[in-house]
């Protein structure tokens, strides 16, 4: 293979990467489904927000498995099952909605769409990133970019078409997605695949501090890089900033909704859900540049400094939207949130990739994302049990806690940096 064919081929390969996170990311529209659904079968906030929470616990979980098998089974496979489990997600659901059966929502769009959402997730990332050692932070990015733009392409495309067509009948509306998605993600992922061995990109050449440093991060297991110190401080710092932005993905369209009733009392309900709508579209644009920005900032400042930016600066947003009441004002914080919550995305593969090297990047990043596994349930259930139990204060709690959790993780970045792991001695040294 020429170098110059070789070139094309990986750029192949992270641009069908995309178009596949590009659909897999539809899930963080749910919120545009919440009040539908509440309204069709008389289901709470935290029921019906539970099939979310699920979806993105299987995801992690989900992950965490392909990162460990993506060496035996190869991306293409993975991917494949990936789209296929996703949409049997969206078929299972539609069967849910037409037998009324919230127990079968959760099992078919939650379980078994979230497992399909975690294996098409994680192989796209770990592949790109093995194509593109020369830029790690911005070709990650890029991929995962097409994720947060999932939302964007569901709630002002995708969704409002299928709800038109079919007089808001949400078990067709399923089928239909279910049908759609695997007719796009079916042949991005047979696209994807590995780099040959001792791939190089034309006219690179590895800086002799990087090469050293993977001689060193060879000795490595497994084993021992889950269990050293600056992997736990990852998964926490990791938590954090997901736990924070995941609260405001399975409820911002609700939230928008009540902010502009509370304005404009008179508002019908076709035109509130517009407004919802718009800000998931809006956001979910912020939400996957901020994955692009955010990894290419990476590579320049650092992906521990690049980290602290990305939580300190969102404690002063959440502290701001304690005293927000204009939805326009409102809709532009949540955006910056949604911006800092993609860019974790970006920027924890390179991290994983610098910290713990390409031989373990599929097991460590996988595991890794487990994080968002947990973020998935904390996080939404948080805001509806509130929304619930005390929904005239239920903003203002969900912004205290959200500020709280990420003061934390801002803390915990001073205990991190960029060195390399390469012993767990080593490690217990200096984390």
């Amino acid at each position: 293979m020429s170098g110059k064919n070789t070139g094309s081929g990986r750029w192949l390969v992270a641009i069908m990467g995309t178009l596949l996170q590009l659909c897999l990311g539809t899930v963080y529209a749910w919120s545009f489904f919440q009040k539908p659904i509440m309204a069709s079968f008389g289901w709470t906030n935290s029921q019906t927000a539970w099939t979310f929470s699920l979806a993105i616990c299987f995801l992690g979980l989900a992950a965490a498995w392909g990162g460990v098998n993506l060496p035996k089974y190869g991306p293409r496979k993975l991917a494949i099952a990936g789209g296929v489990l996703f949409a049997l997600g969206y078929f299972i659901g539609a069967v849910a909605f037409a037998l009324k059966s919230l127990p079968l929502l959760w099992i078919g769009y939650g379980v078994i769409g979230g497992s399909g959402l975690g294996l098409g997730y994680v192989t796209p990332v770990a592949t790109a990133a093995k194509w593109f050692p020369d830029k790690k932070g911005l070709v990650t990015g890029m991929v995962i970019m097409g994720f947060g733009f999932g939302a964007l392409l569901m709630s002002k495309l995708i969704a409002p078409v299928f709800m038109a067509i079919t007089g808001d009948n949400l078990v067709l509306v399923f089928v239909y997605i279910g049908i759609l998605m695997l007719v796009l993600t079916l042949p991005a992922a047979s696209l994807l695949r590995n780099p040959p061995a001792g791939f190089l990109p034309p006219g690179y050449t590895p800086p002799a501090s990087e090469s050293a440093q993977q001689s060193a991060q060879e000795s490595l297991t497994a084993r021992q890089s889950l269990a050293s110190g600056k992997f736990l401080l990852m998964w926490l710092v990791f938590f954090l900033n997901i736990t924070s932005g995941i609260m405001f993905i399975g409820f911002q369209s609700p939230m928008m909704q009540d902010l502009v009733k509370a304005a404009n009392p008179g508002m019908t309900a076709a035109t509130l859900a517009a407004a919802g709508a718009t800000l998931i579209a809006f956001s979910s644009i912020f939400n996957g540049l901020g994955r692009f920005l955010w990894g290419g900032i990476s590579d320049r400042i650092g992906r521990t400094l690049t980290f602290r930016l990305i939580l300190g600066t969102q404690i002063l947003v959440f502290v701001a939207l304690l005293f927000v009441k204009a939805p326009l004002l409102f809709g532009l914080l949540v955006c910056y949130v949604l911006l800092c919550y993609g860019g974790g995305f970006g920027t924890m593969p390179s991290y994983v990739l610098n910290i713990f090297g390409p031989k373990l990047m599929p097991v460590v990043y996988g595991t890794i994302l487990t994080a968002w596994s947990a973020a998935g349930l904390v996080g939404p259930q948080i805001v509806a049990v509130i929304k619930d139990k005390s929904p005239a204060q239920a903003a203002g709690y969900t912004f205290v806690i959200g500020a709280v959790l990420l003061s934390i993780g801002f803390l915990v970045t001073f205990l991190l940096n960029d060195t390399r792991l390469a012993t767990v001695a080593e490690n217990k040294v200096k984390t």
